[in-house]
């Protein structure tokens, strides 16, 4: 029995109809933007493995970090305990984030994160005795999570259908854009005003999963600015944009009203350990310092900060602070900007958009946009074939590459992407 048939046999894998999938492509190991196959073809990572990966697979800065930390500490219950690794990310987070920020709270991966943010802003009213205030607003289409408390904040689709009548109620509103905002704000004005609302939670200026949606800070700007204004707690979710994808090290850089709590994980640890941080500003750890026992925040999990994953983080830090990143980020952002004026002059293509390393595009098809198009797996495929990994959102094409991208295989990428457009045969 070869390594297909006894993943087959074992193994199910997600976001996967495993009946109908096709068979998983056997990775070996990589190197750089490379994934190399056990049949020895290789594949351009173009889309991260999941928006993890920031440095390149198997660099080895952060390989050697993570050995010389396992000889030394591989776990150890963090309550009751602390260790270097997570004392250096700590104070390496709070440095980078605006100064608002002072605690630092550690989970184990983006869902938990966020999970970790809502049950924080709905403790803070609790501990408040603002029992009230137990609403929550978000973005529809949006996607916080696969955790109960993460679908519940996620805009309504097939990935959470199932368990919808199990959900807590959350209001969603409409992403902001020049058309709507000045009835958004209107919306919010009268939301706020009720008293009850406790979060306001949102991506930053891109929509991950819900198909690469993007909007203006600036838009983002007015509706923080009514939330902040009624001390409504706002929750940014940075699991995808942090560290650099969005071209600044976080969305929220480009904000002048800021969040009281982000979640970050992904790209964190360069995509070599699963890690999840939820940092809150002193005004939200406040209300959970008291000696009332009633009031501490009752969560953890059993890996939380542990030390390879911290040890990780910091040098994948350490690597994000290094010139020759923020030379491979502009790199990739001045490649993008010129094929997205490639793409604008293609007809079987609409809502040509990129920020920062981030870029995507919907193709025009008879099916029109869905998430379950089938032009998914015609352009996975296609893709696949001519060893360039991307994984379409239904007919949304998004490129989001490790800032280690050689210029050649980016090229190779785009070159593959207009391959595949010029040979779809149905008339826009």
């Amino acid at each position: 029995m070869n390594f297909i048939e006894r993943d087959k046999q074992n193994i199910w894998h997600p976001f996967t109809q495993m009946k109908t999938a096709f068979p998983p492509v056997h990775i070996e190991r990589a190197k750089g933007a490379m994934l190399i196959a056990a049949d020895g073809i290789q594949y351009i990572d173009a889309v991260s493995s999941w928006w993890v990966n920031i440095h390149g697979h198997s660099n080895e800065y952060i390989a050697n970090r993570i050995a010389e930390q396992a000889k030394k500490l591989e776990h150890v219950i963090f309550a009751g305990f602390t260790h270097t690794p997570a004392i250096e990310l700590a104070e390496r987070l709070i440095e980078l984030l605006p100064e608002h920020f002072s605690k630092v709270f550690f989970s184990d991966n983006g869902s938990t994160s966020v999970e970790v943010a809502v049950k924080m802003a709905l403790q803070y009213w609790h501990n408040k005795n603002c029992f009230q205030k137990t609403k929550i607003i978000a973005f529809e289409n949006a996607y916080h999570g696969d955790t109960f408390g993460a679908m519940s904040v996620g805009g309504k689709s097939a990935f959470n259908k199932p368990f919808q009548e199990y959900l807590f109620d959350v209001t969603h509103i409409a992403l902001p854009n020049e058309n709507n905002i000045e009835q958004l704000k209107t919306q919010l004005e009268a939301l706020v005003k009720e008293y009850n609302v406790a979060a306001f939670i949102f991506e930053p200026l891109i929509l991950g999963a819900g198909g690469m949606l993007m909007y203006t800070p600036e838009h983002l700007d007015e509706l923080l600015k009514i939330a902040n204004a009624h001390s409504v707690i706002c929750i940014a979710d940075e699991v995808m944009t942090g560290f650099g994808r969005t071209g600044r090290t976080f969305a929220i850089n480009y904000l002048k009203q800021q969040p009281d709590i982000i979640c970050l994980s992904k790209g964190i640890t360069g995509g070599f350990m699963p890690l999840g941080v939820t940092v809150c500003s002193e005004r939200i750890f406040e209300a959970f310092y008291s000696d009332e026992k009633e009031k501490t925040f009752f969560h953890g999990h059993s890996y939380t900060a542990n030390p390879l994953a911290c040890e990780a983080a910091n040098a994948s830090l350490f690597l994000l602070s290094e010139e020759k990143c923020r030379t491979e980020i502009n790199a990739i952002v001045s490649a993008h900007v010129n094929f997205l004026q490639m793409l604008k002059n293609l007809k079987k293509v609409t809502n040509v958009r990129m920020q920062g390393t981030i870029l995507a595009f919907e193709i025009i098809t008879p099916e029109g946009s869905s998430y379950f198009n089938t032009i998914q797996k015609e352009a996975y495929s296609y893709f696949m074939e001519r060893g360039v990994l991307l994984r379409p959102l239904g007919n949304t094409i998004y490129i989001m590459p490790p800032y280690c991208i050689t210029p050649e295989e980016l090229n190779k990428v785009y070159e593959v992407i207009l391959d595949f457009i010029s040979q779809l045969t149905f008339t826009p």
